[in-house]
């Protein structure tokens, strides 16, 4: 543990990002709750319909739902995620889909070369 550690409620903060993404013409927020040297770390919040549209995949990364439940889907292939899960996320592009109001974790490895 180093002396700059730090303490974040990721329950709180998805409470208050959900409130702000349900008054987003979007339907979404998002806070970073984590940027070091070789990892990245985002809270996002999507209101149940919202789609984030089929994007870049990083070099490695992972998804965890901390609630609602998700689509993340690829050219390929789609998988189901509710609270709880985390994936890996393909080296693909992929979109991401809200079935209801939904937080989840994103982690990337920022290292990559």
């Amino acid at each position: 543990m180093t002396d700059n550690s730090q303490t974040q409620n990721l329950g709180e903060l998805t409470s208050e990002l959900l409130e702000k993404a349900r008054g987003a013409n979007s339907g979404r927020a998002a806070h970073g709750v984590y940027s070091g040297r070789y990892l990245k770390q985002a809270l996002l919040t999507l209101t149940a319909g919202t789609k984030m549209a089929e994007h870049d995949s990083p070099p490695e990364a992972t998804l965890q739902v901390l609630q609602g439940r998700v689509a993340l889907s690829s050219a390929e292939e789609s998988w189901e995620l509710s609270a709880g899960d985390l994936m890996t996320i393909p080296p693909e592009r992929h979109s991401v889909l809200a079935h209801e109001d939904a937080a989840f974790l994103l982690t990337i490895r920022t290292d990559v070369s």
